[in-house]
């Protein structure tokens, strides 16, 4: 049996596949490469490139391959961008998320394992830190484009022999102690990517939107968690649906939160780089502070985090950034071979 890796070229889902295939799992990845990368999907993983709102390609795929599981990371991440063009986010998020899900079900795949998003709490008065028992309000068409994927797999559930863990991310960052792939979006918005960019003088500064927040030093505050953390959440996952697991709904976080500056200090401690900064005002559809309770997801999944450390996670970050840096001089000094 194989496991189906949607998004396996970009970064979460790339570090999902070399997970499975640690593990001596058959792996297949389907992308198509908008923010994903060829070279990041292991020689060892069949991969296909197209859209996962492709139902002929999806037919395609099930038909050749004996697909027990779908591990869905395809899909938009961006606050903002999803407030300037939900349509996008709607139909990327939602709308290929539910083309997926029945292609998983006339196809006989039971286990679904999907990549949902803390955006879909929004601002929870009172709730700190935020359970999965809290009552949803998104603030951003991101998170309401998640929230409505959850409820589809839930009722699908309801309906056919299927069933789903639905992993509601923290804010998500660092890379592959094994060195093996990272964060590479161009033009990524990750705080700490970006400020290990600008850190190694990729950027000029880094912009901070909203000083005013109610929080102690003014700038938002999020649960960082390290990228091999998640994925190995996602692994527990798909053993525990694999058991026999009922349908479930998990935060992946730390329980721990950190301000804006207060990430870009450890970026500028841990990697001896002075960091130039430019105050803005806050940008649509963030919030103040979101932390995540961990707790159902170490009771269901028995999840226990090893890296669990702001600066673990900022050095595997601004290690992966230099690699980049290295990989990109060589690329820019190797002759181009012209062929005849």
């Amino acid at each position: 049996m194989a496991v189906l890796v949607t998004g396996g070229a970009g970064y979460i889902g790339s570090h999902m596949t070399w997970a499975l295939l640690d593990a001596h799992e058959d792996v297949v990845v389907l992308d198509r490469l908008s923010t994903g990368f060829r070279w990041a999907v292991p020689p060892e993983a069949r991969f296909y490139r197209g859209d996962v709102g492709d139902k002929a390609l999806l037919a395609r795929i099930f038909e050749e391959h004996a697909i027990d599981a779908i591990v869905h990371f395809a899909g938009s991440a961006i606050v903002p961008e999803s407030v300037a063009h939900p349509l996008a986010y709607y139909q990327n998020n939602t709308a290929n998320t539910c083309t997926l899900i029945e292609a998983g079900i006339k196809a006989g795949v039971g286990h679904f394992v999907f990549s949902s998003t803390a955006a879909v709490y929004g601002s929870q008065d009172g709730e700190d830190p935020v359970r999965e028992t809290a009552t949803p309000h998104p603030e951003s068409p991101y998170g309401l484009s998640k929230l409505m994927a959850e409820l589809m797999l839930r009722d699908a559930a309801a309906a056919h022999a299927f069933r789903y863990v639905a992993l509601r991310y923290f804010n998500v960052a660092g890379a592959d102690p094994k060195g093996r792939t990272g964060q590479s979006t161009t033009g990524a918005t990750h705080l700490i990517k970006v400020a290990c960019e600008a850190a190694l003088g990729k950027r000029p500064k880094i912009d901070i939107y909203g000083t005013d927040y109610p929080t102690p030093d003014g700038t938002g505050v999020r649960d960082y968690i390290h990228v091999t953390d998640l994925v190995e959440a996602h692994m527990r996952a798909l053993a525990y649906l694999r058991a026999g697991g009922e349908p479930l709904v998990s935060n992946c976080g730390y329980g721990e939160g950190f301000s804006v500056l207060q990430v870009i200090d450890a970026i500028r401690r841990l990697s001896g780089h002075d960091i130039a900064v430019e105050h803005g005002p806050r940008r649509p559809g963030d919030i103040a502070r979101i932390v995540a309770d961990p707790s159902l997801a170490r009771l269901k999944l028995d999840w226990v985090p090893v890296h669990a450390s702001l600066e673990v996670i900022v050095q595997s970050a601004f290690a992966w950034e230099e690699h980049l840096a290295r990989k990109n001089s060589y690329d820019l000094a190797r002759p181009l071979i012209r062929l005849a």
